[in-house]
């Protein structure tokens, strides 16, 4: 795991780029490499690269990055892990390749070289990649499937930036931070900003499962290779033909061969653990795939002690079925007021989430942790939240009013007049009728932070307009209708909208903060395909019943049909009572105990963005 980043001049006229820029987008990276530093210039000067180190596959110097083949016509400047990568590494030595090194990235030079950028449908791991091929002088961007790996760009006049965070970037000098009104707009109505837009105009995200080339004369094109969609559907009807219990049979298997395909690593491997179904599966398949005791790490708060949604007291039971090494890391309001400001300086794009992962990830470092495993994903993949029930109940039940414009109309100007006058309200249940006219629709009324009709009474009208036009060109990409099943659908909104655009992201860049590697998993495109179609048919039991079964070690019905809880934090309380938030509460609407915790926490989020918060009322 590592930091990347580069510049490309293109044109027939092209100057030789500026290396001090290169060395200071890359070296606003430390955090994610602080193993090693890499340069490299084309002799030509129009393309160069730089690399930040984390060590994780292939410790020594043979691994080192920007990377080359001999004949110095390929250059690859690589983030993530390629988890199939010594299986790859003998197809291509069967074929006469030979390797100089043990590393992952080595691999992808000569997999290129061997079959082109088609090498993608290739990788199973997360990865975003920039590959330079001098013979056809183009430059090669490449993302993993789900997105577990970020890449950004910029092209303006004729210069082609990239790195591993925004903020690098911005550090690199040269581009134009301008808020992105949908962006902005995509933020509010979130809680995080929607691929491929980032807060600032002249910077894109590489949406996941995507190529990007651009050549010497500038001419660019992006391609999707991977289609969470077009997998759900496959999955969907080869299921249908599974027994149930071949079904689940299989489904364990492909369990179990994901932990063990994400424990490949020069280093130790831990892993966080909390009271749940997916965190106890992931660590105990961990633990049975090594001799030593896995360590793992649970966070909890001293405000939730004693109470239903205290982790900690399962966590410790589960540790000591599954045998690992157990820490419990207690924090407080007091503790996360101290780690606030570090919290939102490292924060590269707005979000309402990620304090927890902060938390708990600077605990894992501190044991002395490079990799750990989360059990993000099984929700979104096994349809373990509560939108797998709500939005089809919702959408059953009022299906036969929401036909009706008259009513809809009527409906909408009442909950407009509700928010617009009674803000210690929270009416995002009051426009049921409107917001059920479909699943994607109704996954926001479920899902969403602020709802449409209350951002006029937030946000200045005329940047309103101009960010919910430019909104509709995502549309398309984040689209589920070409899903046959309910279930698919709710399925790939849980994985694009929710999981991408923020747990993903979150886990990214604060794991990175830690200069800790986070795998995930349950983030897998070959497990996707081997599981959701049998969930989806309800061939796999109740939720994610399947994933403790796959478990050599039993875990008590207690723990297994135990509530959802939540990886969650008390942030009401901080919000309320915490001086360090005072600062913030410029805006009235703030300072309004019964608006909920969330909506207050992204005014004081914007708060840190320069000129975002500029925009607000």
């Amino acid at each position: 795991m590592c930091g990347i980043n580069g510049i490309f001049r293109y044109g027939v006229e092209t100057p030789k780029i500026d290396i001090e820029q290169i060395i200071a987008t890359r070296d606003s990276m430390y955090n994610r490499g602080p193993d090693g530093a890499g340069l490299w210039l084309s002799d030509c000067g129009s393309v160069g690269f730089g690399h930040r180190r984390l060590a994780i596959i292939e410790l020594s110097e043979l691994g080192a990055q920007p990377m080359h083949t001999a004949d110095g016509h390929l250059s690859i400047t690589f983030n993530g892990e390629i988890y199939n990568h010594n299986e790859l590494r003998r197809n291509l030595e069967s074929k006469g390749f030979s390797f100089r090194s043990h590393s992952d990235t080595e691999v992808l030079l000569h997999l290129y070289r061997d079959i082109g950028i088609e090498m993608v449908n290739q990788l199973r791991g997360m990865f975003a990649f920039a590959l330079w091929d001098n013979r056809n002088r183009k430059l090669i961007i490449a993302r993993d499937p789900y997105g577990i790996k970020p890449v950004y760009y910029s092209n303006i006049n004729g210069v082609f930036r990239f790195a591993s965070q925004v903020k690098a970037l911005v550090a690199g000098s040269g581009i134009d931070c301008s808020i992105n009104p949908a962006a902005l707009i995509s933020f509010l109505l979130w809680g995080s900003v929607s691929e491929p837009l980032t807060l600032y105009e002249n910077i894109n995200a590489l949406p996941a499962g995507h190529v990007l080339e651009i050549d010497y004369l500038g001419r660019q094109s992006i391609y999707q290779y991977w289609n969470i969609n077009t997998v759900i559907n496959t999955s969907y009807s080869a299921a249908s033909a599974i027994p149930a219990d071949i079904a689940k049979e299989l489904a364990k298997a492909a369990i179990r061969d994901s932990v063990k395909a994400h424990m490949v690593a020069d280093v130790p491997v831990g892993s966080f653990l909390s009271a749940g179904l997916d965190s106890a599966t992931i660590t105990g398949l961990a633990q049975e795939l090594v001799p030593e005791p896995v360590s793992a790490i649970t966070l909890a708060f001293e405000e939730f002690s004693g109470r239903s949604l205290d982790e900690a007291p399962v966590a410790t039971e589960i540790a000591s079925i599954l045998g690992v090494k157990h820490q419990v890391v207690t924090s407080s309001m007091s503790h996360v007021e101290t780690e606030l400001a570090m919290f939102l300086d490292a924060m590269d794009q707005p979000t309402i989430d990620g304090i927890n992962t902060w938390l708990v990830s600077k605990a894992a470092k501190s044991n002395g942790l490079k990799v750990v495993l989360s059990g993000l994903g099984g929700d979104e993949m096994l349809g373990g939240y509560n939108t797998f029930e709500a939005i089809p109940e919702i959408i059953n039940k009022l299906s036969p009013y929401n036909s009706n414009p008259t009513i809809n109309n009527l409906f909408f100007y009442i909950h407009a007049f509700i928010a617009k006058s009674f803000k210690g309200l929270n009416p995002n249940n009051s426009d049921c009728l409107n917001m059920a006219s479909n699943i994607t629709s109704a996954y926001q009324l479920q899902k969403g932070l602020f709802m449409p009709w209350e951002l006029p009474n937030i946000i200045d009208r005329d940047l309103l307009k101009i960010g919910l036009s430019q909104l509709t060109k995502i549309n398309i990409f984040e689209s589920v209708d070409d899903i046959q099943s309910d279930f698919g659908k709710i399925v790939a909104l849980e994985s694009k909208k929710y999981m991408r655009n923020q747990l993903l992201r979150d886990t990214d860049w604060i794991g990175m903060a830690h200069s800790l590697e986070i795998r995930v998993p349950l983030v897998d495109h070959i497990l996707l395909f081997n599981l959701v179609g049998s969930a989806a048919t309800g061939k796999l039991g109740n939720k994610k019943e399947i994933l403790p079964q796959s478990l050599t070690a039993k875990l008590d019905d207690r723990i297994v049909n135990r509530p959802k809880t939540g990886f969650t934090i008390p942030i009401w309380r901080w919000l309320n009572q915490s001086p360090a938030f005072s600062s913030w509460k410029r805006n009235k609407y703030l300072t309004n105990k019964n608006i909920i915790p969330n909506k207050r926490w992204a005014y004081c989020v914007l708060e840190h963005f320069p000129g975002a918060s500029n925009y607000l009322k």
